[in-house]
């Protein structure tokens, strides 16, 4: 699906060298999600236009990416280069090679509903009590050697959890299940509990 990431590049390359510095600095201190971390400073300022497409599909995946970088673009008074993107986006979710009218649907396609791991992650940081266990189960599968071990580093379960957190944004709808198979595993009640909340 290179179509949305195709989109960003075109709307990202339609800008002058200024507004591509002002976008990047915009990027630096826009609020984001709960659960997606910030491209760093170092990383973000050298970056080319595809350079920048892909961090922002990687960090952010294709539906969010795309939603902040209209978002930015609409904050630095580049609208219709916003517009352009949103009208790229639509006419590619819905098949259709017009442009929709101003008011004829959404101006970016509706965001998936979310996993339960994100819909519950204050929840988990705060409740999950068998980190060590939820780690096991994902340790080769979702978690690399590096990872597993900078988790199990942490403190605290909740610690442990915000950093287990908050390598998510690179997970697959794959990697959400087999966490959420692990949470079923070792913590039935918590899981129980949260899906009747």
């Amino acid at each position: 699906m290179g179509c949305t990431r195709d989109a960003i590049l075109d709307a990202l390359e339609n800008l002058t060298a200024d507004e591509f510095k002002k976008f990047k600095m915009k990027l630096l201190s826009v609020p984001l999600r709960e659960g997606y971390a910030r491209i760093p400073r170092g990383m973000l300022l050298p970056m080319d236009a595809v350079d920048l497409t892909d961090k922002l599909i990687s960090y952010y995946l294709e539906a969010y990416g795309a939603e902040l970088t209209a978002l930015m673009l609409r904050d630095t008074g580049m609208q219709e280069v916003a517009e352009q993107l949103q009208e790229t986006l639509c006419s590619r979710a819905t098949g259709s090679s017009t442009h929709p009218g101003p008011s004829s649907s959404p101006l970016l396609p509706p965001a998936p509903a979310l996993h339960f791991v994100e819909q519950h992650r204050a929840a988990l940081i705060a409740r999950v009590t068998d980190v060590d266990g939820v780690l096991d189960a994902l340790y080769g599968q979702v978690l690399t050697e590096e990872q597993y071990q900078a988790v199990r580093a942490e403190r605290t379960n909740p610690t442990k959890m915000r950093k287990l957190f908050s390598f998510a944004p690179a997970w697959n709808l794959t990697c959400k299940d087999l966490l959420l198979q692990a949470l079923r595993d070792t913590q039935p009640y918590l899981v129980v509990d949260l899906e009747q909340s």
